[in-house]
């Protein structure tokens, strides 16, 4: 590979939107919606790509396997040569040894000369796919809808990245009800589990007040974040489709936001690497508040999460009822 010009101008840092928060959030939804705005590319939850994708060949979101899905052989062939030159065992083990909230501390600069080589061998490869995909599609913006908290730790040490944060929110009682119900995974290859995993509602009430904290504290390093909450997103899907476009600096106008109207969207076949089920939907979809965790979550249960999630629900301009009263 030849050395860049150091006396030449600075390449120019690649737009990258990444969708942060806990999931079931309506987040899947959301990033398809963004795909369908022209000059954008979803890629889906591309911490994934790795194992279900790579080493259980698992489905794309056209319903082919990984593996033989023509859109991820053209950005593996442009990104590293070929998928079979990218080392997926590799991958895994360093999303262990960096991409977790407990490496934190590395993150945030205490690291050791081991940690840090690690962690940039690691973003250089997420850098290599968002770059791929920006080539072959000939979009301006890559979406990834990854959400985990430590991954947008590791990905604003990227210098090569614009990075933006889309921070989706959900009122913590419907998030809480979402992981407890069963849901199929219908890519599943059988080793990562037929079903998503399932939590009482007290854990995720923990994990969503730690969880949007620390998204919400990446700002404070100089990173853009952008609230978005799920019940704007379902009240109005192409009011809010173009205010998010406004706030991330994406130029919108009618033919822009031509996906979406003021209670559907219309969605092509997607190559989300990963997601929730939803993800292998195509057509006009309605989207509607979806409130069965009012009638469904026992009483006491949605007192506990409403009691473990106030001081980070007022944080985020939450209401009790779960409509925001403001956004950023």
């Amino acid at each position: 590979m030849s050395q860049a010009d150091p006396s030449g101008p600075e390449p120019a840092r690649m737009p990258v939107l990444y969708l942060a928060g806990i999931g079931r959030s309506g987040s899947t939804l959301l990033e398809r919606l963004l795909g369908e705005v022209p000059g954008i590319c979803s890629l889906g939850e591309v911490m994934h790509l790795w194992r279900r994708g790579l080493l259980l060949n698992e489905r794309c979101g056209c319903s082919m396997p990984f593996r033989e899905c023509s859109f991820w052989q053209q950005i593996g062939q442009e990104a590293f040569g070929g998928w079979d030159r990218v080392d997926a065992p590799r991958m895994t083990a360093l999303a262990r040894t960096v991409d977790d909230v407990a490496h934190l501390p590395k993150l945030l600069g205490a690291g050791h000369r081991a940690f840090a080589a690690d962690l940039a061998e690691y973003v250089s490869a997420y850098e290599a796919v968002y770059r791929a995909a920006r080539t072959v599609t000939g979009a301006q913006v890559v979406v990834d809808s990854s959400k985990a908290t430590s991954l947008v730790y590791c990905l604003r040490t990227a210098t090569g990245l614009d990075l933006q944060v889309l921070h989706v929110v959900r009122d913590s009682r419907g998030v809480a009800y979402s992981w407890t119900r069963k849901v199929r995974r219908p890519e599943s290859t059988g080793a990562e589990g037929d079903y998503m995993p399932t939590f009482s509602p007290a854990r995720v009430a923990v994990l969503w007040s730690g969880h949007n904290l620390l998204i919400q504290a990446v700002r404070a390093l100089g990173t853009p974040v952008h609230l978005a909450p799920y019940e704007g997103f379902v009240a109005d899907p192409k009011a809010f489709l173009r205010s998010v476009l406004h706030r991330c600096g994406i130029p919108a106008d009618e033919s822009t936001l031509a996906a979406a109207g003021a209670d559907w969207v219309e969605l092509s076949v997607s190559h989300q690497v990963s997601g929730n089920p939803m993800r292998f939907q195509a057509g006009r979809i309605p989207v509607r508040r979806d409130e069965a965790w009012r009638q469904a979550l026992p009483a006491t249960q949605r007192r506990v999460v409403t009691g473990l999630t106030a001081p980070v629900s007022g944080l985020l301009r939450y209401q009790s009822s779960g409509r925001p009263v403001g956004r950023r």
